[in-house]
């Protein structure tokens, strides 16, 4: 009896400590203590890219000058015509409805501006410069220019709830954030594979991020940037469910191609 609760004993404990480690291999920023710090990167600013489409508007106290610049028809390389709306952080389809895209040069055609290079600048590069060009060019006196990102787009996909391309009215978003909009990570997805597609230079760079980690916050991939793409690995359990269901579908194939041979057998002998 005596080595009988011994054993009992023993299994309790195993159990309690296999629990234990189920948990640390779910639970996101593991680290010591209840108050955990770590610093703010605020050196984030980011770059407008070829094929991006920006939405720039012209302000100023006479509306009469704002006519060339704010008119519908837009440049040479003005995208108009479609509204499809966007509702929260997240839109099923794409919420353009104008913009001036970015083409293989990396320029914008502006109206009576001409050809402006942006690539490589930033939104607030591209407002200085315009109202530079606007005054120099004797335009507008004191113009006001708002420049934002109409196609800042991300894709989820892989091991989350809610897997899709997701359009970002703002230009910072993280790697934590984009997961949340995608629902999270379901129990089959590996927390500590969770890789971010980034394309740069004409390469495609795949950085794997470990979500258990306070390391996560340190990396370059952090803040996303256009055309992210999030990838989420199964863990074992969905690979070897994968593999019993796939073995399961050859079974009943099986068994019903052996129930047709004896049917025929009987029937036609």
């Amino acid at each position: 009896m005596k080595s009988y609760k011994v054993l009992l004993s023993v299994c309790l404990v195993i159990c309690l400590l296999s629990a234990c480690g189920s948990v640390k291999d779910i639970t996101y920023l593991q680290g010591e203590g209840l108050l955990k710090k770590t610093a703010i990167a605020d050196t984030f600013d980011l770059k407008i890219q070829k094929d991006d489409l920006l939405d720039i508007v012209v302000s100023c106290i006479e509306p009469e000058l704002l006519r060339p610049f704010n008119q519908q028809s837009g440049g040479a390389n003005y995208v108009g015509g479609y509204n499809g709306g966007y509702e929260g952080s997240y839109a099923g389809n794409n919420g353009y409805n104008r913009g001036y895209l970015v083409e293989v040069d990396g320029t914008i055609n502006y109206p009576l501006l001409g050809k402006i290079k942006v690539a490589g600048l930033t939104r607030r590069d591209v407002i200085d410069l315009i109202e530079g060009r606007l005054k120099k060019g004797g335009y507008i006196e004191d113009p006001i220019v708002t420049v934002r990102f109409l196609n800042f787009r991300i894709s989820v996909l892989g091991e989350v709830n809610r897997p899709g391309t997701y359009n970002i009215l703002s230009e910072r978003i993280t790697l934590l954030e984009a997961l949340s909009m995608a629902g999270d990570l379901t129990i089959y997805g590996r927390r500590d594979r969770v890789a971010v597609i980034r394309e740069i230079d004409g390469e495609r760079v795949i950085l794997y991020h470990d979500l258990r980690s306070m390391d996560v916050f340190q990396s370059p991939n952090y803040y996303l940037k256009q055309n992210d793409m999030i990838y989420v690995e199964p863990n074992r359990v969905r690979a070897e469910a994968s593999k019993q269901n796939q073995f399961t579908n050859v079974g009943t194939w099986m068994s019903i191609i052996s129930f047709l041979l004896s049917m025929s057998i009987l029937i036609f002998k």
